[in-house]
C-alpha cells in the first residue's frame, strides 16, 4: 500500500482540469503514479508536462529513451516503472531476448554500439552521478546535441520517477 493516499480525481472537483489532461495522455486512465501525484495538483500537472516532452516530444529515437529507462528501473529496483516501460520497449523495437539480458547488458552480445553507449551513460548516472569522460565520449559518437540533452533529461528525470515510486511505495494497477 501506497505511503500516501491514491486520490480519486472524480471526489474533487478541482483536480478535473489536470486529471482530464492525464486520461487523454496518457491512454484514457489515471494510473496509481498519477493517483499519487494529484495529491499535489500543481505537482502533477509539472510533472505531466516535463514526462509528455521526454516521451512523445524530443527527437531522442523511441528505442534509446526506453533501454535507458528499463536499466533505470532495473538498477534502482523499480519494478513499476520497469513493467510499464517493457511495453514501450518492445514496441520501440527492443527484443525479448534485449529485454532478458537488460540486467547482464554487458556481457551481452544482443547490444550494438550505441545501445551499449546509452545502457553506460545511463548505468553512470544512476549509480554515480558524475559520467567519466569515457563514457560521454563514446555518447557523443553516437548522438548529436540535442539527442544528448534529451537523453540526459530522460535518464535525470527517470532516476526521479523511481525514486519516486520506490520512496512511496506506489503499488502495481
Amino acid at each position: 500500500m501506497a505511503r500516501v493516499p491514491y486520490v480519486d480525481d472524480r471526489s474533487n472537483p478541482e483536480l478535473k482540469p489536470v486529471a482530464d489532461r492525464i486520461r487523454a495522455e496518457r491512454g484514457g486512465s489515471v494510473l496509481n503514479l498519477y493517483r499519487v501525484l494529484l495529491n499535489s495538483p500543481k505537482l502533477a500537472e509539472a510533472w505531466l508536462q516535463f514526462f509528455t516532452v521526454i516521451r512523445q516530444q524530443c527527437e531522442l529515437p523511441a528505442q534509446y529513451r526506453e533501454a535507458a529507462i528499463l536499466i533505470i528501473a532495473v538498477i534502482n529496483g523499480a519494478d513499476y516503472e520497469y513493467r510499464h516501460h517493457v511495453p514501450f520497449a518492445r514496441a520501440a523495437g527492443l527484443t525479448t531476448a534485449q529485454l532478458e539480458e537488460l540486467p547482464r547488458w554487458r556481457e551481452s552480445s544482443l547490444f550494438d554500439a550505441s545501445q551499449r553507449a546509452v545502457l553506460d551513460y545511463a548505468e553512470s548516472m544512476t549509480r554515480d552521478v558524475h559520467v567519466p569522460d569515457a563514457v560521454f565520449e563514446a555518447i557523443a559518437q553516437h548522438f548529436d546535441p540535442r539527442q544528448t540533452v534529451e537523453l540526459t533529461a530522460t535518464i535525470a528525470g527517470y532516476n526521479l520517477v523511481s525514486r519516486f515510486l520506490e520512496a512511496l511505495k506506489v503499488d502495481h494497477e
